[in-house]
C-alpha cells in the first residue's frame, strides 16, 4: 500500500482550498488578465516529472520565426526576486536552471525572462522588447493571467487521471482542471506503443470537443556534450560514468545510460537541487574512486546548468541533450500556429 494514501483526508482539505480558488476565478470574483497578443501556457496538473522543458523548447522552436517571442518563467530555485531578463552573464542563481537552459538554447532569438508576477512580466516584455507573443512556462496554475492557448502535459506512466491531490498524490489541483487545456500531451511514451494502449489512455482522459490529444516520447542525443569536446555514442560503451541527476523522475534517464555505458555510479538529488560545496566534493570523490582511465561525470542538460560553473568538475562534466517526438507533429504544429496567426497583432 502506498503510505501517502493515508494523507487523503488532508488532500480533501487541499481540494476545498484549490477548488474554491478556481471557482472564484471562473465566476470572475478573482480577475484574470487577458492580453491582446498570443499567450501560450505550458504546464502540468502534477508537481513535475512530465518532461516539460523539452516540450517548451519544441514550441519555442515552432514560434521563433513566426513572431517576436518571449519566454516567461517563475524562475524556480533562483536567489533573486522580481523581474529579471536573462543575459549572457546570467547564472542559475539569477534566473533558475530551466530559464538558463532556454536562454542557452535560443540566445538572441527569444527573450527569456523570469517573474513571480506573470502580469508584470508580460507587461514589461510587451512595452520594452516589442514582444508579439508570450510562451509562459509552468503557468497552468497561475490564474492571474488568462492564456489564449494552454498545453497540458501528463506522464504516460503516471497520468493525472490516476493521481491524487497533494499531499496524498502529486496533483496541484483537481483533475477537472484539465478542462482548461486546448491540447493535452501524454509524455514519455514507450517506443513500442500500441493502438490499444493509446485508446485506453484516451478513454481515461475523455477529451472535450475542443481538445486535441497528442503522444510524445523522449529522444536522447547521440552526443554527450562537454566543455571542450563531445563523446559520441559509439564511444560510450568504453566509459564508466558517475551519473548525477537532480530531476523529478530520473528513472528513464538512468535506464537509458545503464544500457549504453560500461557501468554507472548514480548520485541522485532532488528536483532543482542547489548543489553545495559538499555535494560537489561528493561527486568529485565518487569520480576519483573509479579506477578506469576512461571515465566521465554525466548529467542532464538541466542539471548541467547548475554544475557547469564548478571548476573542479568542468573538464570532466558532460550532459546528454534530449528532444521530444510527437505522434502527429504536423497536427500539433498546425494547432499552435493557427492560434498564433489568428491572434497576433497585424503589423
Amino acid at each position: 500500500m502506498n503510505w501517502r494514501k493515508l494523507l487523503l483526508p488532508f488532500s480533501g482539505l487541499f481540494w476545498i482550498g484549490v477548488s474554491t480558488r478556481n471557482l472564484l476565478y471562473k465566476t470572475g470574483f478573482f480577475k484574470s488578465k487577458k492580453f491582446k497578443i498570443p499567450v501560450i501556457c505550458i504546464g502540468n496538473l502534477s508537481t513535475g516529472g512530465t518532461g516539460k522543458s523539452p516540450h517548451v523548447i519544441l514550441v519555442a522552436d515552432l514560434l521563433k520565426d513566426e513572431l517576436e517571442m518571449a519566454m516567461l518563467s517563475r524562475g524556480y530555485g533562483r536567489k533573486t526576486s522580481g523581474l529579471v531578463i536573462a543575459n549572457y552573464s546570467s547564472k542559475v542563481f539569477d534566473i533558475g536552471d530551466e530559464p538558463l537552459q532556454f536562454f542557452n538554447r535560443f540566445r538572441n532569438k527569444i527573450v527569456v525572462a523570469v517573474s513571480e508576477n506573470r502580469t508584470i512580466g508580460i507587461n514589461h516584455l510587451v512595452k520594452h522588447y516589442k514582444t508579439e507573443g508570450i510562451l509562459m512556462d509552468d503557468g497552468f496554475q497561475h490564474r492571474k493571467v488568462k492564456p489564449g492557448f494552454s498545453i497540458l502535459l501528463t506522464d504516460f506512466h503516471e497520468p493525472y487521471t490516476s493521481d491524487y491531490l497533494l499531499p496524498a498524490g502529486n496533483l496541484r489541483e483537481p483533475r477537472s482542471g484539465a478542462k482548461r487545456a486546448d491540447i493535452i500531451v501524454v509524455t514519455k511514451c514507450p517506443d513500442a506503443f500500441s493502438v490499444k494502449q493509446r485508446d485506453a489512455i484516451l478513454s481515461k482522459i475523455k477529451p472535450k470537443p475542443h481538445q486535441k490529444v497528442y503522444f510524445s516520447k523522449i529522444v536522447y542525443s547521440n552526443s554527450a556534450i562537454g566543455f571542450r569536446f563531445t563523446l559520441e555514442s559509439d564511444e560510450w560503451r568504453d566509459y564508466e560514468v558517475v551519473l548525477v541527476t537532480g530531476i523529478a523522475n530520473s528513472k528513464p534517464f538512468v535506464d537509458f545510460v545503464k544500457e549504453r555505458f560500461k557501468s554507472i555510479h548514480h548520485l541522485e538529488f532532488s528536483d532543482h537541487h542547489n548543489f553545495s560545496v559538499a555535494d560537489v566534493q561528493k561527486i568529485d570523490q565518487q569520480y576519483d574512486k573509479i579506477k578506469a582511465l576512461q571515465k566521465v561525470i554525466l548529467t542532464t542538460e538541466k542539471d548541467y546548468m547548475r554544475l557547469k560553473d564548478e571548476s573542479a568538475l568542468i573538464e570532466i562534466l558532460f550532459y546528454l541533450p534530449i528532444e521530444v517526438e510527437l505522434n502527429d507533429f504536423d497536427g500539433f504544429k498546425e494547432n499552435v500556429l493557427n492560434y498564433v496567426r489568428k491572434n497576433k497583432r497585424s503589423s
